[in-house]
């Protein structure tokens, strides 16, 4: 199945009020409206195909960059594949999902996360805290560098409320995501978001909120959940 032929089969099952939920929620540029269930029935078929995610992702097709970022193999995507990822973003929606679950899902992830975090483009900020959010999720806590995350917890802590509001909202997003996922940072996690404090978020033209990461980090303690990976975090 080629990426033409995907395109083909998946433009039939757009509907006019799933495109203007993603409208609504940032997506732009060409966009058939794709329910994401109706993409994982294609995820489990296809399962991981390196070449196809490349030309799925570069038909610019919202749809088909997310299905992407779903069969991509991880373990072939090179430093440059997943810079070129970001470069051919035409949509902030694509980059915060496929290029950050497939960086921190390779072996590339936690370097190039430091890379993106440091840039001066916005969209690659949040692709960067994205994939260091993602990246805890997946990644053994012995195979993280946990001296390093707790030096950018201190960072998001003293910088969060300066920063435009997608990079704040994944930043905050980062501080749940080390209190839920890396059991030696869940009180740190828990003193740095109190010390932050609500995060607020022009959501636009939606009714997602913005949690309060102390609260969200209890509530996965209470579940017994704290420490618990992902096997993916790609959904």
């Amino acid at each position: 199945m080629t990426a033409q032929q995907i395109l083909t089969e998946i433009e039939a099952l757009g509907t006019e009020g799933y495109r203007r939920i993603l409208r609504n929620h940032g997506v732009t540029g060409p966009l058939y409206g794709v329910k994401v269930e109706e993409l994982k029935k294609y995820e489990k078929k296809i399962k991981k195909d390196y070449g196809l995610a490349l030309d799925l992702y570069d038909t610019g097709v919202y749809d088909a960059m997310y299905l992407a970022g779903l069969v991509a193999d991880e373990s072939k995507m090179t430093k440059a594949d997943l810079r070129g990822w970001l470069e051919k973003a035409n949509s902030d929606a694509a980059a915060e999902f496929a290029v950050a679950w497939v960086a921190a899902e390779g072996p590339h992830g936690w370097d190039l996360a430091r890379e993106w975090i440091d840039s001066p483009d916005e969209r690659a900020q949040v692709v960067g805290w994205g994939t260091l959010s993602s990246l805890v999720a997946v990644r053994a806590d012995a195979d993280l560098d946990v001296p390093a995350l707790s030096g950018l917890l201190n960072r998001v802590s003293a910088t969060i409320h300066d920063q435009p509001d997608k990079v704040r909202y994944k930043m905050n997003g980062f501080v749940i995501a080390l209190g839920s996922y890396v059991r030696e940072l869940t009180d740190e996690a828990l003193r740095a978001g109190e010390k932050i404090g609500k995060v607020h978020v022009d959501m636009g033209n939606t009714s997602c909120k913005v949690p309060f990461a102390p609260d969200y980090i209890r509530k996965v303690a209470d579940r017994g959940r704290v420490g618990k990976k992902r096997k993916s975090c790609r959904c």
